[in-house]
């Protein structure tokens, strides 16, 4: 088996894309490829694969899959977003700027930032945030997840939940290098009050337009950035009031720019996506 694929990142955060409009993969085990591509030292080694294809309804453009490098199946990738909208652009899939993603989240909108016909960064509207807790899903009574009292191995922190598609926990601290982060974000993201699991945010508040995050990612571990963390964690600063609702979020593979908007209730993320190479996955 023979499988042409384009790595990309979105600050670190890494993906295999496939094009799925000329790689045929239906008798292909998706979990196990996943597996083995990401694979550092054995395989290409990455955060997971992402799949381009046809779209079921012809009022969007593409569809988009998403698998982690465990093999499980995420609803959502914020940074992974941003790439394929490049991807499809630079790879001559589309023309267009403005683009309709289907996803397991629902449909993603990112719009192409351009500079001398070259993809300089992307704009995705994310859209609306999902707060009430039954819907991220948390268990618990009904209403939202806002500075909640969580018991973790004997402690009791404060978090906020808030979902982009995909489960968020979020946790202010006073300094995001601790040193029970991985076991923290390990304990947090198998929590028996996240029925699907979370993803674990860590958050510095600098200011009311800057916050620092790291992130422990469901199924992955920590890793340099995550995209629809920045966006639950922006909307948890501003339900907590402690930022405006246009924040940049520093990550450790670099800054994002989140904006919450007040009309539209969408949240919109702004950041760059880079190609890395070309190659042929030979099984």
């Amino acid at each position: 088996m023979q499988i042409r694929f384009t790595k990309m990142h979105g600050l670190g955060n890494d993906y295999i894309f496939i094009n799925c409009f000329e790689e045929i993969l239906d008798n292909v085990n998706l979990k196990e490829l996943a597996i083995s591509m990401s694979k550092p030292h054995y395989g290409i080694g990455s955060d997971g694969i992402i799949l381009i294809l046809p779209p079921k309804s012809e009022e969007n453009d593409f569809k988009y899959r998403v698998f982690n490098s465990d093999g499980s199946e995420a609803e959502m990738c914020g940074n992974g977003i941003r790439c394929a909208a490049k991807y499809v652009y630079d790879h001559n899939l589309t023309k267009k700027t403005k683009l309709r993603f289907e996803t397991k989240a629902g449909i993603i909108i990112p719009e192409l930032i351009l500079k001398k016909d070259k993809v300089l960064e992307v704009r995705v509207d994310m859209g609306e945030p999902i707060i009430e807790r039954e819907k991220i899903p948390m268990k618990g009574p009904t209403g939202r997840v806002i500075n909640e009292d969580l018991n973790v191995d004997n402690k009791t922190l404060k978090i906020t939940s808030v979902s982009m598609g995909n489960p968020h926990c979020i946790i202010f601290t006073k300094d995001t290098q601790f040193k029970d982060f991985e076991q923290l974000g390990k304990t947090i993201e198998t929590h028996n009050s996240f029925p699907n699991k979370t993803n674990v945010e860590f958050i510095q508040v600098l200011n009311k337009k800057e916050i620092i995050m790291r992130v422990w990612e469901r199924a992955e571990g920590e890793t340099l950035a995550c995209g629809t963390g920045a966006c639950a964690s922006a909307v948890a600063c501003v339900l907590n009031k402690k930022t405006d609702r246009t924040v940049t979020v520093h990550l450790k593979g670099g800054d994002l720019k989140i904006e919450w908007d007040k009309d539209t209730n969408h949240v919109f993320m702004t950041g760059p996506a880079v190609e890395v190479f070309d190659g042929i996955w030979k099984q």
